[in-house]
Order: structure tokens, then sequence, then C-alpha cells
């Protein structure tokens, strides 16, 4: 097996929602695969142990954290999508602004002609613009 490098998302008891909402949002989705909290852990029963999603050829590792924590997620480090149209653009930015703070509105950019960037509901930060 080859080195391999995946971005991991830990959230606190929203994995299935942003799993749910990504794979809403994004055509090629798929849910690799998925590991639960059992009955061994009540707290966490039911929440992501850790899953794998792959958007746009890309794994990501998303998990339930058991712990609060004094951080979270930050814009210092978001996803670059790049779309083939203007509308697939406006479609993707619009369902992941929905409910999100917008940091740079959908607009033309001297270095991009459609461009958006948003954190979502979940405080993943993202960025969307034309190929």
């Amino acid at each position: 097996m080859s080195t391999t490098l995946t971005p991991s998302l830990m959230f606190i008891g929203k994995a299935s929602e942003a799993i749910d909402r990504y794979t809403s949002i994004f055509d090629d989705a798929e849910l690799v695969r998925i590991t639960r909290y059992d009955a061994s852990n009540p707290e966490m029963e039911g929440q992501i142990m850790q899953a794998e999603l792959r958007l746009q050829n890309q794994s990501l590792l998303l998990t339930d954290s058991p712990d609060m924590h004094s951080f979270t997620f930050t814009p210092s480090v978001s996803f670059f999508v790049r779309c083939e149209s203007v509308e697939e653009v406006d479609r993707i930015f619009a369902a992941l602004s929905e409910d999100g703070t917008v940091m740079m509105p959908l607009d033309a950019y001297p270095f991009n002609a459609r461009f958006g960037w948003c954190n979502d509901r979940f405080g993943v930060s993202w960025q969307v613009g034309l190929n």
C-alpha cells in the first residue's frame, strides 16, 4: 500500500448530517465506508467513529469526537472546488453557503471569473470557482 494524504474532519455530533449534506450537493459523492460507535460507548452510540467520503475524486475522513474541544474548523484551511460551468459554481456555492457564512460573495474577481468563499453550516470552509 502506498502512502496517502487524506483530509480528516472532526465534528461534534454532526458528522452524519455533514455526510448527508455533502452527498446531496456533489453529484459524484460516494460514502465509501462508515463505522459507528456501538453500545459499548453509550454516550456516543450511533455517532460516527470514522467514515470515508469521496467527493470529486477526493477522499475525506469524517468523525464525531467524543470530547468537546476549544477548537473547531478555521477558514485558513479550505476545500477549493473547481467547477466546469458558472451554473455549477452557483449551485454548489448556494448549497454550501446555506445556513453558513459567506466570506466572499459570488462574483468576478481578478483571479477568477466566478468565485465565492464560505463557511458551511458546520464551519467547514469552501472556495468555489470556475476551473
